[in-house]
């Protein structure tokens, strides 16, 4: 799972999720797992 400053280049069309968990912002993709992302 990548840290990145932005997940604003998330893609929904390429399967990726904006959720908020534990007050962390996280892109979850079953489609292409690599672009797991959370935010700070």
């Amino acid at each position: 799972m990548k840290v990145k400053n932005s997940l604003s280049d998330s893609d929904p069309k390429k399967g990726d999720k904006i959720v908020m968990r534990r007050g962390k912002l996280f892109r979850i993709n079953k489609r292409n797992p690599r672009r797991k992302a959370r935010q700070g």
